[in-house]
């Protein structure tokens, strides 16, 4: 049985690790992005979050994913966890493109839903392995 005091610095562990992750994502948002980006526009390709926002919601889960598998493997986590966090960035994307489609969502919204429903189910994730993240 873990000590109080046990307890309390495996979930410090497991809130700086969720923040790590969370600092990957963003990482990966600015240098993965802006490559693909840059890639696009060698390609003559563009494509905005308010006139595409299937494409850009993709690509927007794709750059978070690699940031933070990048930090993961990093950390010594294995396949199947990387997998199922990632699963986590893209699993908002594709629940949001046929509600976009059906007019239920503003394209303009679809990326701020996207990352406002990332957060909780990377933490679900997190919570469902514990032991791996910290507690």
């Amino acid at each position: 049985m873990r000590t109080r005091n046990g307890t309390r610095r495996g979930w410090w562990r497991f809130a700086r690790h969720y923040v790590e992750m969370v600092v990957a994502m963003a990482v990966g948002m600015l240098v993965v992005g802006a490559a693909v980006r840059g890639v696009l526009a060698l390609a003559d390709v563009e494509f905005s979050a308010s006139r595409h926002p299937g494409p850009a919601s993709l690509e927007m889960a794709f750059a978070m994913s690699a940031g933070m598998a990048v930090w993961m493997r990093r950390r010594g986590h294995g396949w199947p966890s990387v997998l199922e966090m990632c699963g986590a960035m893209f699993v908002p994307a594709l629940a949001l493109l046929p509600l976009l489609r059906l007019g239920a969502v503003a394209p303009d919204s679809v990326i701020a839903l996207e990352h406002l429903a990332m957060l909780p189910l990377m933490l679900l994730v997190m919570l469902r392995r514990r032991g791996e993240y910290g507690v």
